[in-house]
């Protein structure tokens, strides 16, 4: 039989105050500095949607999330643009 699967997209947002950041940062990285948008803030949030089964298939960063939940991003801008937002796929079986 064929494995089938139930996907989940979302938009995830790194920041220091997401529940269990703080605690996260300082108890894998003792006197790591606690940036605002550090990426490991997102590791609480990723940890429990494992927990419930769900394994992260693609993660990107984008330039905005639009009111309406679209993406907006610059093409061939000559700055950087910083961002905190993330798309993510997950998938587990069905």
């Amino acid at each position: 039989m064929t494995p089938q699967w139930e996907y989940l997209t979302t938009f995830m947002y790194a920041h220091i105050d997401n529940p269990g950041a703080k605690e996260y940062i300082a108890m894998e990285w003792p006197g790591k500095p606690k940036a605002k948008y550090a990426p490991e803030a997102l590791v609480p949030e990723l940890n429990d949607l494992g927990r419930q089964g769900w394994e992260l298939v693609h993660m990107e960063p984008v330039g905005a999330v639009g009111k309406n939940q679209d993406v907006g991003f610059m093409a061939g801008e000559a700055m950087p643009r910083w961002s905190n937002s993330y798309f993510c796929v997950f998938k587990r079986p069905r």
